[in-house]
């Protein structure tokens, strides 16, 4: 990853002066990071093919009897399959996004997730999250802060998380009519508390 990271340097650097711009380099190499290995899932399990994907995109893990936050690619832990399972996902200013969801198949034990100024974050992603069988019996708290395109659509699919008991929703330009949406998702799950911060 390394060798790459310096690869990708020099490849911006040779498109900044071919272009003038980086805006389509970013958007292309975030592409990349996000796609699907199928055959990479099968071959090193669900949780392990997961925190690569996340880690690549700039986001942490954190492995379930573990404290500290995973955030460096090279030095993910090794192990025999199924020793390293993701807990908790911090997203902060990652540029996971729709293409790279289905990495979350599988994954039995998280419960949590923060996205935190993500800006390829979107309805699609949340409506993808909340299908996930094995997310809706694990996820218990949830962050969406400064996501500027989920909207109240993105919001309300959360309702299939049956087992969400704590869900942060601030800075949200996109939810337009947050009592209606708050009321639809607290009637979905009873037992939810919404902290909002929403104008």
């Amino acid at each position: 990853m390394r060798l790459f990271a310096w690869s990708a340097r020099r490849v911006l650097s040779a498109h900044k002066q071919a272009s003038g711009g980086s805006r389509e380099f970013w958007g292309w190499l975030n592409a990349v990071f996000n796609k699907v290995d199928y055959e990479r899932i099968k071959a090193v399990g669900p949780d392990r093919a997961a925190a690569e994907w996340l880690l690549r995109c700039g986001a942490k893990v954190r492995f379930r009897g573990f404290d500290r936050w995973q955030h460096d690619y090279n030095g993910l832990p090794t192990g025999p399959l199924g020793r390293y399972l993701i807990e908790a996902i911090d997203a902060t200013e990652s540029c996971i996004m729709y293409r790279g969801f289905d990495h979350l198949e599988g994954l039995e034990h998280v419960e949590e997730i923060r996205f935190n100024k993500c800006i390829y974050i979107e309805d699609a992603c949340m409506e993808r999250l909340s299908q996930i069988k094995t997310l809706q019996d694990s996820l218990k708290n949830m962050t969406i802060v400064s996501c500027g395109n989920v909207t109240d659509k993105g919001i309300i699919t959360l309702h299939n998380l049956r087992n969400l008991e704590w869900l942060l929703l601030s800075d949200l330009p996109g939810v337009k009519d947050k009592d209606q949406t708050v009321d639809r998702l607290q009637t979905a799950l009873p037992r939810l508390t919404i902290d909002l911060d929403l104008a």
